[in-house]
């Protein structure tokens, strides 16, 4: 019999004392933001320098005008609108803000939308993957190729269209960079420091644990790509989750923890607060949160069976109301998804090979027939009661079969209303 290993908490009291005080270490820094808000929006005006992260054009009764997205250099992100004749993403600018109280806390938190009005325009600010950026874009002829392949390897925003044929394809987590592909990176960066590491330590330290050693250097090159890549919130969350894992797993402490996951999503509220609005980042808990869950359930099947079928049909059902509670794109080309997030543990290392010896168009042409395809779509957005219900049961499901079946029954019913009815 094989022993059972410790958990992460050994009692509900620990749980509860750690947790509750995480969650007012994170209190306490968002009414700390709280009143830098409330300085900022009853300033009359407000300058700063800010780099244009995205430009793009909209049309309002027959005119034109340019919506832009900047960083400030305060850290914050907005958006303004202008009437520009170049494109100015890329550009550092000085910028006055006219702010406005009609501007909510929680817009405030994420990028909110301001008047403002730009001052002056510095050179092109030269990032640290200005370099990479250019070298993928040599290799593709075609704009929406380009902006692809710099959203998977380096997190750069995806141009407006590009980003609506991929919502119809139902394959946005593939491109925002996320759990999936890091652990993707792990296993190439692991396996591949394992093929030099397993000779060595047979002749000259059998005594290593090459989990513990490799592990270190695996997570020092995640980390800097993580750096390298500005940390998005889902990639930060990641990267988190997956340094605690190793280290549970160097302890021998249970992973597959609920406890485990509530404990990373406090750590990293109380560390960066801002990722409280983040959607990307609870998109990914929620990802995280349904893999526990199917595998809860599923201890003692054919591993293969997990893998291949479980994991990745099952979360795209449990995650279909999450996702339409907030993004109503419905088209009948989502049902793709779960075979292309099979074939991307795949096609992400190939073409990461590819780009690097020169060669990252020979898929062009097969990327730009998947984009083809989208075309008839139709919106529709869960309605809060609905998705209150399905977190509550999804919750209860942790421990209680009979929710799990509630969860199951009402993700397919949701399914059977989206895609039957197009």
């Amino acid at each position: 019999m094989l022993l059972e290993k410790p958990k992460l908490f050994t009692t509900t009291k620990e749980f509860i004392v750690v947790i509750g005080f995480l969650a007012t270490i994170v209190f306490i820094r968002l009414l700390w933001i709280h009143q830098e808000y409330r300085e900022f929006v009853t300033k009359p005006f407000y300058y700063t320098q800010a780099t244009v992260l995205q430009q793009y054009t909209k049309q309002k009764w027959g005119k034109s005008y340019e919506v832009l997205k900047l960083k400030s250099q305060d850290g914050y992100e907005f958006y303004t609108t202008a009437h520009l004749k170049e494109n100015l993403s890329g550009y550092r600018v000085r910028i006055k803000l006219i702010p406005d109280e009609g501007i909510g806390y929680w817009e405030y938190l994420r990028a909110f939308y301001i008047k403002a009005k730009i001052k002056k325009v510095y050179d092109k600010v030269e990032s640290k993957k200005s370099y990479l950026l250019q070298q993928i874009a040599r290799q593709h002829s075609d704009s929406h190729i380009v902006s692809f392949y710099q959203a998977i390897f380096l997190a750069t925003p995806i141009d407006k269209e590009l980003r609506g044929i991929i919502a119809m394809l139902g394959v946005s987590h593939l491109v925002a960079l996320s759990g999936f592909h890091l652990s993707i990176l792990w296993g190439l960066v692991f396996g591949l420091l394992h093929l030099l590491y397993k000779p060595l330590q047979q002749r000259y330290f059998p005594y290593r644990y090459s989990l513990l050693d490799l592990g270190i250097i695996t997570i020092a090159v995640l980390g800097f790509y993580l750096w390298f890549v500005d940390s998005p919130p889902s990639l930060l969350r990641s990267f988190t989750m997956l340094t605690v894992a190793w280290v549970v797993l160097l302890l021998g402490i249970e992973l597959l923890s609920f406890s485990l996951l509530s404990f990373v999503i406090l750590l990293l509220l109380a560390l960066f607060p801002l990722l409280i609005s983040s959607l990307g980042f609870w998109f990914s808990v929620a990802g995280v949160f349904y893999i526990f869950l199917l595998l809860q359930w599923t201890k003692g099947h054919n591993i293969w069976l997990i893998n291949l079928l479980y994991i990745p049909f099952g979360i795209f059902l449990f995650m279909l109301p999450a996702v339409h509670s907030v993004f109503g794109v419905t088209a009948l080309w989502q049902l793709l998804s779960p075979f292309l997030s099979l074939l991307f543990i795949v096609f992400y290392p190939l073409v990461i090979a590819l780009h690097l010896v020169g060669y990252g168009g020979v898929l062009d042409d097969l990327l730009l027939w998947l984009f083809s395809l989208p075309s008839i779509e139709k919106e529709s957005i869960l309605s809060i009661e609905f998705f209150g219900v399905y977190i509550l049961l999804s919750l209860l499901a942790i421990k209680s079969r009979v929710a799990l079946l509630s969860v199951f029954l009402m993700a397919l019913l949701y399914f059977c209303y989206l895609y039957l009815f197009i």
